[in-house]
């Protein structure tokens, strides 16, 4: 008798296209969150995977803080045209002129708390019921409380202790007027899980995620691209440096690390021997121990 057997990839991936699967079936209007980053970039190959040979059932949601690598733009409206997809873009710049936020000032300021806002008002415009998105259980401890189906009320707000059970992978979708859900497929994925599948589907991501030579100013213990939207302190100087960034996000707050990883497989050594979480080097969530959940209960991603 022939034995079937998943690897472990195998399972995540039926596994990530069973919920977008559900996602598709329980929801009226729902949006994939893309930022350009490998997380999103791998969600959309598994979306594209799961309703093959028809085109993917979701529009894409993009914040655009206004402060993003432009490698990352490019990289989303290329991605977007060959996809046929439609595009979603909410500028946190707009939030800032209609007086919805206030911009940050000082030296460490930066545009990603105001993000929630941006993204609560593209919800509400545009009645998504549920927003697809990347994050995963072993980036950060809040991220590590999400389920599947992560429910948020009529304010979007996210209450870690007010959520449906999971059993034996049962998804409740059900919502009230003004509710909506986030949804995250690949919750149960590692960094080296994400990188081995890009790698062997070749999937193509933005060369910021390769060492290249990149101006930086070391701060808070990581290299901070320069660029326009940085004011240097007394004795920062600006270097040039091979680094490679792990995430990727708004440009004043997404560190990078020295690296010669230069092709997916020496990203994957050094993945595989990395003892800091990909997020260590985000100067955001460095703003208190509970940065990341403070927001998320804000109405964050």
């Amino acid at each position: 008798m022939r034995k079937y057997a998943l690897s472990h990839l195998q399972e995540l991936e039926a596994e990530a296209i069973y919920i977008l699967r559900e996602t598709a079936a329980q929801f009226e209007n729902p949006a994939i969150l893309f930022s350009g980053g490998k997380d999103s970039i791998l969600v959309t190959a598994l979306a594209r995977k799961a309703f093959y040979p028809a085109k993917i059932p979701f529009t894409f949601l993009h914040v655009d803080t206004g402060h993003n690598f432009p490698e990352t733009i490019a990289f989303r409206d290329q991605l977007m045209e060959q996809l046929g997809a439609k595009l979603v873009v909410g500028l946190v710049e707009d939030s800032i002129k209609s007086g919805s936020v206030k911009e940050e000032t000082g030296i460490d300021a930066n545009r990603n708390k105001l993000q929630t806002t941006t993204l609560l008002e593209a919800i509400e415009e545009h009645q998504f019921d549920a927003c697809i998105g990347g994050g995963r259980r072993d980036e950060e401890k809040a991220r590590a409380k999400e389920r599947f189906f992560s429910h948020r009320d009529d304010f979007g707000q996210w209450n870690p202790k007010n959520q449906r059970p999971e059993l034996w992978n049962l998804l409740n979708g059900k919502l009230n007027m003004g509710e909506n859900f986030r949804v995250f497929p690949i919750s149960n994925w590692t960094e080296l899980d994400v990188w081995q599948y890009l790698t062997l589907n070749n999937i193509a991501i933005p060369s910021l995620y390769f060492a290249h030579e990149r101006q930086v100013i070391r701060r808070q213990g990581t290299w901070i691209p320069n660029s326009e939207f940085i004011s240097l302190r007394p004795k920062e100087e600006v270097v040039t440096k091979k680094i490679r960034f792990r995430t990727l996000g708004d440009i004043t707050i997404t560190g990078g690390s020295e690296s010669e990883a230069d092709t997916l497989e020496l990203i994957l050594e050094e993945v595989a021997i990395a003892r800091q979480t990909e997020r260590g080097n985000r100067s955001d969530d460095k703003r208190s121990e509970t940065a990341m959940e403070d927001r998320k209960k804000e109405g964050y991603f």
